[in-house]
């Protein structure tokens, strides 16, 4: 079961029979896919079992996006042939791959012995491949790399290993001043595994391109686990210490802590010491332990050390913190990330529409303790107050973090009013310093010019260009993190939905001047009403609608873009005056333009700084701050004035 070695300094032992190890990789490369496969060939579920595809990416905002949000465990229990004969079971950490959420990444990385970065063998490494490699790296972790997806057409496997190794030898010489001790032959002597995770398959030979790896199943990557990621290891005579690296909830027993055990063994019933963020200590009971297998959790007695558990009956733990023992308590360092870049003000709904969908959550008090819930298992946000009581400003990695979080809230029935996002910003020496980020964007040749012209408009300046001769460029840019906010719509309209792009922080830098997020103004109702066909057909020249026939509007509300720079007020709920005189034609609705219907992360994106957006259960409206045209108009000459 366990080795131990006698070291002039402490004693160490290890677990032969356990490994720990995360999955990282880019968004949408296939690591969900492959834990998929991994746990369908070792068997772990019972044959009646009905497997979905992606059974991993739990939540329905993952499997709408096709993304993963939440750091989550599973446990592969192996005997195959590299095992000796002993069952190792194989804790398997399936991590975003989105920037956004990487304070999710940084947990996970905080459970494991080892990583296996899993890379696209079209694609090759991008930026969120170099975000969680550079945590890994920094965090002394043993990788493999994975080149998935080898059966692609358009599949480029020798070039990709090489960018890998480009990438590892760059971070390692990035971090050698931060990192003193980093290993730089053990990092150059990565073995690399290929796999088509879809099929199950994987190899140490690496096919030819397009095709998958020729052996039928994934054992030379469970051989690559076993052999170079390490066991995890303990000191026999060390007291208890279990490091809180996530939190879950279950309808009986209420919050649910994830540990990882460091030293020593943790029993169901036990009482321990509980060592909070703030310093404090107290006695707690153990009440529930459970263990994972597979994806279930199970009941068990003890847990020892390497294992990654579940315990219940501790109500207000929260990550980072330690539990360990009574009598010569030893807690573990809190869990530290990256600071946030984005900010949004959240707060109620004020709009005349209000408290219109029965069962919403509208008042300030339900907002204001779901964002603290939040905050408990999130490690990223940070909730700060406003000059209003019943709002607040919730800071996160980027854009789509705090999107996903208004998204969350708004299906569990709260109505909210969302500000613009904006960048946090830094006095450095005296003067403000805003968030960069490096931006890589893949694109087909012919569109090479918009985006270059697109990324100069904000501000963005070009640091590197490739063109590996299949018809695709690759571009780096440097660019504020505040000139991506609504860039995503337009970038994909300029290259008609066949660009590629992501991005990852890149520190700060003095503040870049104005940036031009949107030239077309916003078409705006005047008054209350219904949307009448009639009022649409007469105006839909002026712009394009966010809004559909007998859909009610109030004054102030957006009702969709103009296709001039400035703002205009518009009658949406005009309707066509009645006479005795009988027509010689009806109206023909058949040439009413459809109008657009907005998400909610498009929605933050057009809205401008001195609009917001109203979320609903039913539905997402973009609105003026000031509703009243005559207020808007004064306020207008006062900004201009000052």
């Amino acid at each position: 079961m366990s080795e131990t070695t006698t070291n002039t300094a402490v004693a160490t032992a290890s677990r032969s029979d356990l490994r720990n190890v995360a999955i990282v990789a880019h968004v949408d490369h296939g690591k969900t896919t492959l834990v998929d496969a991994m746990l369908k060939q070792t068997n772990s579920f019972a044959a009646h079992n009905h497997l979905e595809d992606r059974v991993m990416d739990s939540g329905d905002l993952e499997r709408e996006k096709g993304i993963t949000i939440l750091a989550k465990n599973t446990t592969v229990a192996y005997n195959g042939p590299s095992s000796n004969g002993e069952t190792i079971t194989i804790n398997v950490i399936d991590t975003p791959g989105h920037a956004d959420f990487g304070g999710e990444v940084e947990r996970g990385l905080s459970m494991v012995d080892g990583v296996v970065l899993l890379v696209d063998a079209s694609e090759g490494p991008l930026p969120q491949t170099r975000f969680v490699l550079r945590k890994a790296l920094a965090a002394h972790l043993p990788v493999i790399l994975l080149v998935n997806k080898t059966d692609r057409p358009d599949a480029r496997i020798e070039e990709v290993v090489h960018e890998s190794m480009d990438l590892l030898l760059g971070l390692a010489s990035d971090l050698a001043d931060e990192v003193p001790d980093l290993d730089l032959d053990k990092i150059l002597n990565v073995p690399v595994v290929y796999a088509a995770a879809k099929v199950g398959r994987a190899s140490l030979e690496q096919p030819a391109d397009g095709s998958a790896p020729d052996n039928e199943d994934l054992e030379p990557l469970f051989k690559a686990i076993v052999e170079h990621i390490p066991a995890p290891t303990y000191n026999p005579d060390g007291v208890l210490q279990a490091h809180v690296t996530n939190l879950d909830a279950s309808p009986f027993l209420g919050r649910l802590a994830l540990l990882r055990i460091y030293n020593g063994t943790l029993r169901k019933g036990q009482t321990v010491a509980w060592a909070r963020a703030n310093g404090e200590l107290k006695n707690v009971k153990i009440t529930e332990l459970l263990a994972t297998k597979a994806l279930d959790r199970v009941p068990a007695e003890s847990a020892g050390p390497g294992e990654i558990v579940a315990v219940a009956g501790i109500e207000e733990i929260t990550i980072g913190e330690t539990l360990t023992d009574v009598d010569n308590p030893q807690p573990l360092p809190l869990i530290t990330v990256d600071d946030p870049a984005i900010s949004m003000t959240i707060g109620i709904n004020t709009s005349p529409l209000a408290g219109r969908v029965k069962g919403a959550k509208v008042t300030a008090r339900q907002v204001k303790d779901r964002l603290d819930k939040e905050l408990i298992g999130n490690v990223s946000i940070k909730v700060l107050p406003t000059e209003r009581p019943d709002a607040w400003e919730v800071q996160g990695r980027g854009e789509l973090a705090l999107a996903i979080l208004v998204e969350q809230m708004r299906r569990e029935g709260f109505e909210l009013t969302v500000g613009k996002p904006q960048v946090v910003t830094r006095t450095v020496d005296g003067k403000i310093h805003e968030p960069m980020e490096h931006m890589t964007i893949d694109v087909p040749e012919e569109y090479l010019g918009a985006v270059t012209q697109l990324m100069a408009a904000r501000k963005g300046r070009m640091t590197n260009m490739s063109n590996h001769g299949t018809g695709w460029c690759r571009m780096e840019f440097i660019v504020p993190a505040r000139g991506l906010i609504g860039f995503r719509t337009k970038f994909l309209t300029d290259t008609r939905g066949a660009g590629i792009a992501a991005s990852i922080s890149e520190g700060y830098e003095p503040w870049a001047g104005p940036i031009e997020y949107r030239t077309n103004g916003s078409m705006i109702a005047d008054r209350a009403g219904v949307v009448t066909p009639f009022a649409m057909i007469n105006l839909q020249e002026r712009g394009s609608f966010f809004v559909r026939p007998t859909s009610e509007v109030y004054e102030g509300q957006i009702v969709g873009e103009n296709s001039r720079a400035d703002d205009m007020d518009v009658n949406i709920t005009k309707e066509k005056k009645l006479t005795n005189m009988r027509a010689a034609s009806s109206d023909t609705f058949e040439n009413l333009t459809p109008p657009r219907d907005l998400t909610l992360e498009e929605s933050l994106e057009f809205a401008r700084e001195d609009e917001c957006v109203e979320v609903t259960p039913e539905s997402i409206r973009i609105r003026k701050l000031i509703l009243d045209v005559n207020q808007r108009a004064k306020s207008a000459r006062a900004r201009a004035k000052s």
